[in-house]
């Protein structure tokens, strides 16, 4: 996939893009073996969509392709979803989030070893194992920054 500058911008989603958002989350679990069924594209748009003005969506990629969704009163990046890794987007998103914050924290999927690796290597630690929160099924990470 070629992409360009303006591709690659980070910039505030706008509620157009909410369908896009769901459908990076929905393929992201597709692809997942040690993911259980995702719930269908639909459902994940309604669900962004009613948490839309309580967060920063924040999205990248023409058409989108990449999104994180961040809860400013919990201090939690609550989704961080990109089609394209190894380019640094992932590390430009979590650098967006930790603008003007001190803390955050965020929950991992405990097999999902490769997103515990690269949190910690943007300074994240983990602090407990969770049960899932439905409709989430798989056993999470806690996972928490400090600046």
């Amino acid at each position: 996939m070629m992409t360009d500058k303006a591709s690659d911008m980070i910039r505030r989603a706008t509620l157009q893009d909410v369908p896009a958002c769901a459908q990076v989350i929905h393929d992201w679990a597709c692809q997942t073996d040690w993911m259980p069924e995702e719930l269908p594209v639909e459902q994940l748009t309604a669900m962004i969509e009613e948490a839309f003005d309580h967060r920063e969506i924040w999205v990248t990629g023409n058409p989108v392709d990449c999104y994180m969704s961040v809860d400013p009163n919990e201090q939690k990046i609550g989704a961080l979803y990109c089609r394209r890794t190894g380019q640094g987007i992932g590390k430009r998103f979590v650098d967006k989030a930790k603008e003007g914050r001190a803390f955050l924290w965020l929950t991992t999927h405990t097999p999902n070893t490769a997103a515990q690796r690269f949190y910690q290597r943007e300074g994240f630690e983990v602090t407990s194992e969770e049960p899932p929160v439905p409709p989430d099924t798989v056993p999470v990470y806690r996972m928490e920054w400090h600046a």
